[in-house]
């Protein structure tokens, strides 16, 4: 099999090396969520497809870790291989940090690409090291060498994002963050992550699946900024706008050169989750090193008011794709010709209503379509293999989004095909029951995401129930469609969740997932409002932003509350009035019957 013999010839360069424990992230350069067909070295070595995992090899045993969303679809995809999962923050798997400590012999070397790993996970894995009287070895990326057929780096021309889309001009938002670098006594500002250097310079480009954003480094001083990337991407209106604001381009790969050779007495402003370990290592040991979150990470969070406008407009656009889709499904399932429907098919047939949309440009991430059993797998995704053909008698599970010019997408809906079981309907119903009462939750001023997850959670929690991914997550402007920091999560990692602040955008997606029979999401993006203010202090709410009918042929209305019912049918009529003028007469009148009162 093809990786195993990968896995083989990984090890005899690990001997190569006297390398003893290699580790293989599934990040690029960048440490980016999703990455171009360049970096996906931990793909290839295991064959796991999803977007999240870390795979370890040592000189016998092949392991790789990987969080809830994927645990199905990671023991599916692993068959065969010889590599084991080990499913990340249950009680029984060791963490990789744990593996490490047991495995490595003492003087043994841990190696990785240092260009695809963080610099937290560089430097825990450095101490694990010294620990055992052992090195890291960081300056070789192994899986390159056995990588016969290696995608090239992207060459995909960049755009500018004009003012009446970004509602903010380069100049100012670098006047922004040169006063931040004023603050921390900073000279030197070095960035890493995509998203941040996009929305700086209002960028952006094609070189990352489902995120239009640039491969490319930035160092941003005083007076000027040097940015690292294929200069070829940059039309002559891009260079135009690069002089006017003293930004210089450099060849991709000279940013390693260059930090190398930072003036020592200089004082660098970085984000060390966000750079990764090669880069760090690069810079000189006299340099002070101001290490702390990106500013542009909350300056970009917190949308103005022309994003928001933007926002909401993209949303309608993709409102009417989603309500034609919807009535194209639902005929299909009443004549029958669902039958000749897969799971790839309708994706793409939704992607259709899309395109016809002025402003749409590429899909926010890879669309999860999956029908009955397939969508109890969190971020499933139809290959040629898996695609399955459609029935009535069960849901489809519709995890899609798109970018506009205007902003980005995300919305989940899970439709009945024709009559579904009961049971299935009642868990259909506690899924909407949890996503209405978080979008609908008032708050004080000072919660975050951690605050409010259990809002949505405590309607499984009362069943016993739960499921293993979180609430919600940011949504960035023609960036990332998850965006740091914001989420809906109970469990809060290392940084303490920070709160939610008027202009921000995020999601509010509960689901209920029965590995072999269905899985059910409901997703809406919300914006978070100022509500009133009295004596008790500033309230706020959200604001739906997501405008396409939750299918009532699912919902068994004596499982709601009074409450809840009027919750789904006043956001039943905002999906109307929100949606009708854009709709022809037929289409009106099916919407009418899909947002009916219950």
């Amino acid at each position: 099999m093809k990786i195993r013999e990968r896995i083989g010839g990984l090890r005899a360069e690990m001997n190569r090396q006297k390398i003893d424990i290699y580790i293989i992230p599934s990040t690029d350069a960048h440490s980016s969520e999703y990455v171009g067909e360049y970096f996906k070295a931990r793909q290839h070595m295991t064959g796991f497809t999803g977007s999240a995992g870390t795979a370890v090899f040592t000189k016998d045993k092949a392991a790789l870790w990987t969080d809830g969303r994927y645990f199905i679809q990671a023991e599916q995809e692993l068959t065969g291989t010889g590599i084991t999962l080990c499913k990340s923050g249950e009680p029984d798997c060791d963490t990789i940090e744990q593996f490490l400590r047991k495995e490595l012999p003492a003087g043994g070397t841990i190696g990785f690409d240092g260009r695809t790993m963080g610099v937290s996970e560089g430097k825990i894995y450095e101490e694990i090291a010294i620990e055992k009287a052992g090195t890291v070895h960081f300056q070789t990326d192994l899986v390159g060498r056995i990588w016969k057929v290696r995608p090239a780096l992207p060459a995909e021309k960049a755009f500018l994002l004009a003012k009446r889309y970004t509602g903010e001009s380069t100049a100012s938002k670098l006047e922004r963050v040169r006063a931040f670098m004023d603050e921390k006594g900073a000279d030197i500002h070095l960035l890493s992550s995509l998203d941040d250097i996009a929305w700086l310079l209002n960028v952006r480009g094609n070189d990352v699946a489902y995120c239009p954003l640039i491969l490319s480094y930035l160092l941003l001083y005083k007076d000027h900024a040097e940015i690292y990337a294929d200069g070829r991407k940059f039309s002559e209106e891009i260079q135009k706008e690069f002089d006017k604001n003293n930004i210089f381009i450099h060849d991709y790969e000279q940013i390693y050169k260059a930090v190398e050779n930072l003036p020592k007495d200089s004082r660098i402003l970085l984000d060390p989750g966000r750079v990764n370990y090669s880069l760090y290592q690069k810079i000189p040991g006299e340099v002070r090193m101001i290490e702390q979150e990106n500013p542009e990470i909350r300056m970009k969070c917190v949308k103005n008011h022309i994003e928001v406008k933007n926002i909401k407009n993209a949303h309608l656009k993709d409102a009417v794709a989603g309500i034609r889709f919807m009535r194209w499904l639902k005929k299909k399932a009443e004549s029958g010709e669902i039958r000749a429907l897969s799971e790839r098919s309708v994706s793409q047939k939704l992607e259709d209503f899309r395109r016809a949309q002025e402003g749409y440009l590429e899909a926010s991430f890879e669309p999860i379509s999956a029908f009955a059993e397939h969508g109890a797998i969190v971020h499933y995704s139809a290959s040629e293999e898996s695609n399955a053909p459609l029935d009535t008698g069960s849901f489809l599970l519709m995890d899609t989004g798109g970018h506009y010019l205007e902003g980005s997408t995300d919305i989940t809906r899970t439709f009945a095909l024709g009559e579904v079981p009961k049971k299935q309907k009642e868990d259909f119903t506690l899924v909407a029951r949890a996503m209405l009462r978080l979008m609908n939750t008032r708050f004080l001023y000072g919660c975050s995401g951690a605050n409010l997850d259990c809002i949505a959670r405590e309607v499984f929690w009362k069943e016993k129930v739960n499921f293993n991914h979180g609430t919600g997550h940011g949504v960035g402007y023609l960036t990332n469609v998850h965006e740091a920091p914001i989420s809906f999560r109970w469990k809060e990692g290392s940084q303490p969740a920070p709160v939610l602040e008027r202009n921000m955008v995020i999601t509010d997606e509960p689901g209920i997932y029965l590995e072999g029979s269905h899985g059910i999401r409901l997703e809406n993006e919300l914006l978070v409002c100022a509500d009133e203010k009295n004596e008790y202090g500033q309230f706020m709410r959200f604001e739906p932003l997501t405008f396409v009918p939750i299918d009532l042929d699912a919902i068994v209305p004596e499982k709601m509350s009074a409450e809840e019912k009027k919750m789904l049918n006043d956001y039943h009529s905002e999906v109307y009035r929100k949606t009708e003028s854009f709709l022809d007469a037929e289409e009106k009148e099916w919407l009418k019957r899909y947002t009916r009162p219950v």
